[in-house]
């Protein structure tokens, strides 16, 4: 780590210009490429994944996007000349738009428009079906859409859009959400150092790596399977943890600078010895992000590597642009202040003073009492995680005053809850059996409990392969709905197939999310048991402990329930969901369990490194405990409390996105973030390590033996914690041992040239 700080600082300019080729580069190639996004969320054979294959292959026509045209009057009817008029002229200028493929209006003859105009007559709908999907769709088709439907409103009648394309046209707030996270940011920053220069180091630093991460996941998805919702999720971790990993390095730095330190020497001491945790924390986040590989799903695939990517070039920023930047700035990393008494009175200690000291202190008095308050309040905020629903959060939970909400709504009203998720049958036929056995199917289905109504079958043009649509008489997100799937696949449907060769696939909306869920639930219990466990592998390896890693395991899992137990609350409860502007209370998408855990559990471990790491420190140099815990705790608490308000407002910001999922992100990870950061780093844990004691540090001397070494602690120190150790073994052989004698504050002295280790004496 020194080579490459001593490297970047040599030839700043040039390190500078790399950075800057590079982002122009790859947004450049983002810009020419443009984007190839997919929320594929069909896993492979699954039974809604077959009947989407087999509707595919029997009606290549149907693979458009669909989406409907809403229109109601409270006076009347939409059945009255002037409204079917004005309707019917507005439905032909649609059906002429580009990109439209066909377009079913409800004024007809047959059945099936008829059924398209509600009992009461004041609602109707007409159906249009795009040539392409709505991820393949240019916006401009899908606004095109809007605009026509929209200018036939007027006179008492009421006109919204619903569908997949419709959504592509309503505004997200993205934008809004990272410039407000960057403001509250830059604040914090300047607040915390007093210098203008040093809080514009680490949003710059976090900017030109997350921009370039950004138009790397938009080339991606030209190779693989990514959601929409990634270079948005890789924007909400790479700033968080960008800005984090940059503040704790210029807070190093500019210690060095305080204590007389040139310039290019503090700024290669900082990365030397912080920059090694800042390492070792993105490692622990990829990890966990790359535990969602073993799903082997590949919409999950996708989201995993982008924000990997993400980390890592947040990381590489850190430790070779950052340092960089401090060389080009020089002593303006200080406050005016900060400058004029360093040259005045030269470098004075700076001991742990104020609020973090007399804590730390207060905390070591009362390890037990605040233990069990910290426990209390994580157990009572995980409570709500025992209820979580796993389904399908539709444009019924969008902000009511979106179109595609009115439009739900509308249909819901106007139809019953759902026809909003159809539920779609499809079989292949094979034989006069098949045929004559799936001709008995749709009056067995209207009488199954939980069915609306049923559409007579279609079969294609070869006869080989037909469909039926079933409404379902609850919403597509209830339970009911699920209930029904199960209900179709299990009894009814085997029962109309027995004694013939027809095998008829339920797919649909709500049955798609089922599967995918049920697949997600089935692997959670591993996915979670290989992402702590290598969590713990590199802790025990980084720490030399059995302790540290057990403990935070722990502390990580709690951190993820009571964020989930949050989350919970605000969007499947509605605890506040439409104050925020999120919509109505819905259940939680099954994909987000898997990402979210990944993601909070590496942001756990990113505290945790960087608090135990100086504790460690403080361990290896005097083999005492309790100062370790209490120094660790009072030096780290205010460099992580002022990196955790920056993660979480640059989260919480992500609300205003717009965005339901990337909404469910932003609260889950502040949340998740802020317990972490003010419960369990700066309570719990310190709690615990003082009851432990020295049990903290034990290791088998057999295991420390075979294990590999990961040094993120300096030379110094374990040169020190080496000399200490000697001196132990050489008085149990029997040799003189004067330097073993226990005395309190007492400690192996080892020049360190990056740090004065006598100012970190606090009174205990």
């Amino acid at each position: 780590m020194a080579a490459i700080a001593r490297w970047c600082v040599t030839h700043r300019l040039v390190a500078v210009l790399l950075w800057l080729v590079a982002l122009g580069g790859v947004t450049t190639a983002a810009a020419v490429a443009g984007s190839a996004y997919s929320n594929d969320y069909e896993a492979p054979g699954t039974e809604s994944g077959r009947a989407t294959a087999l509707l595919e292959q029997g009606f290549p026509g149907a693979g458009g996007d669909s989406d409907t045209i809403v229109w109601h009057t409270d006076r009347g009817s939409v059945r009255a000349t002037a409204v079917e008029q004005c309707m019917t002229e507005m439905l032909d200028e649609v059906a002429d738009l580009p990109g439209i493929a066909a377009v079913a209006s409800p004024y007809g003859e047959s059945p099936a428009a008829q059924a398209r105009i509600s009992e009461d007559g004041r609602t109707a709908y007409a159906a249009v079906n795009f040539h392409e999907q709505a991820d393949d769709l240019p916006p401009s088709q899908a606004q095109a859409l809007v605009d026509t439907a929209k200018a036939a409103a007027g006179d008492g009648v009421r006109v919204e859009l619903g569908g997949s394309a419709i959504a592509l046209t309503e505004a997200s707030g993205g934008h809004v959400a990272e410039a407000v996270g960057v403001v509250v940011s830059a604040v914090v920053l300047f607040l915390a150092f007093g210098s203008l220069a040093a809080s514009v180091l680490p949003i710059a630093t976090a900017l030109v790596s997350v921009g370039t991460a950004y138009s790397g996941i938009v080339l991606l998805g030209h190779v693989m399977t990514v959601a929409d919702f990634a270079p948005m999720l890789g924007l909400l971790i790479g700033l968080g943890v960008g800005i984090d990993y940059a503040l704790f390095i210029v807070t190093r730095h500019r210690k060095g600078l305080k204590r007389g330190l040139p310039v290019p020497e503090a700024a290669r001491i900082a990365v030397a010895t912080t920059g090694r945790a800042v390492v070792f924390a993105g490692a622990t986040v990829c990890i966990a992000l790359l535990g969602m590989l073993i799903l082997r799903l590949s919409f999950l695939n996708g989201v995993a590597i982008a924000a990997s990517l993400t980390v890592v070039l947040t990381v590489a920023a850190s430790v070779t642009l950052l340092p960089a930047l401090l060389s080009l700035i020089g002593m303006r990393a200080l406050s005016r202040r900060e400058r004029r008494q360093l040259a005045e009175h030269g470098p004075q200690p700076e001991l742990p003073t104020g609020f973090a000291a007399r804590w730390s202190a207060f905390v070591e008095r009362h390890p037990k009492l605040l233990g069990a308050v910290a426990a209390v309040v994580m157990l009572v905020l995980a409570l709500p995680t025992l209820s979580l629903h796993l389904g399908t959060s539709d444009q019924g939970n969008n902000p009511a005053t979106s179109t595609t909400r009115q439009a739900y709504d509308l249909l819901a009203d106007g139809f019953g809850p759902g026809v909003n998720g159809p539920l779609t049958l499809v079989a292949q036929i094979d034989g006069a059996d098949d045929r004559l056995a799936l001709g008995d199917l749709p009056a067995e289905l209207a009488n199954t409990r939980g069915v609306e109504s049923v559409s007579p079958v279609t079969y294609n043009g070869s006869g080989d392969t037909a469909v039926l649509i079933v409404v379902p008489d609850s919403a597509p997100q209830s339970k009911d709905t699920s209930d029904l799937v199960d209900r179709l696949r299990q009894d009814v449907l085997p029962t109309a197939e027995h004694g013939t060769s027809l095998d008829v696939h339920v797919g649909g909306v709500t049955a798609s999310y089922d599967d995918f869920a049920e697949i997600i639930v089935g692997k959670l219990p591993l996915f979670v048991g290989v992402v702590v466990a290598l969590g713990c592998l590199l802790l025990l390896l980084a720490f030399r402990s059995l302790g540290i890693p057990l403990k935070a395991a722990v502390m990580n899992v709690a951190a993820v329930a009571s964020s989930f137990g949050i989350v919970v609350a605000v969007f499947q409860w509605g605890w506040g969901s439409e104050l925020l502007g999120l919509g109505s209370a819905g259940p939680i998408e099954p994909f987000l369990p898997v990402i979210m855990v990944s993601v909070l559990f590496g942001l756990s471990m990113d505290y945790q490194v960087f608090l135990v790491s100086r504790m460690y420190e403080e361990w290896l140099e005097t083999g005492d405990n309790r100062r370790a815990v209490r120094v660790g705790l009072a030096e780290t608490s205010r460099v992580i409390n002022s990196a955790a308000v920056i993660m979480i407002s640059v989260f919480l910001a992500f609300v205003l996105s717009g965005d339901r999922v990337v909404a469910m992100f932003g609260i889950a990870l502040a949340a998740a973030v802020a317990l972490d950061a003010f419960v369990l780093r700066t309570l719990l844990v310190p709690a615990l390590m003082h009851m432990l004691g020295g049990a903290n540090w034990w290791l088998p001397r057999w295991l420390d033996r075979r294990l590999p070494r990961i040094s993120i602690e300096t030379p110094e120190c374990r040169a020190a914690a080496d000399a200490r150790e000697d001196t132990q073994d050489a008085g149990r052989d029997g040799e003189p041992d004067a330097a073993h004698a226990k005395i309190p504050w007492q400690r192996v002295t080892v020049p360190r040239a990056e740090d004065d280790k006598d100012v970190r004496d606090i009174a205990g």
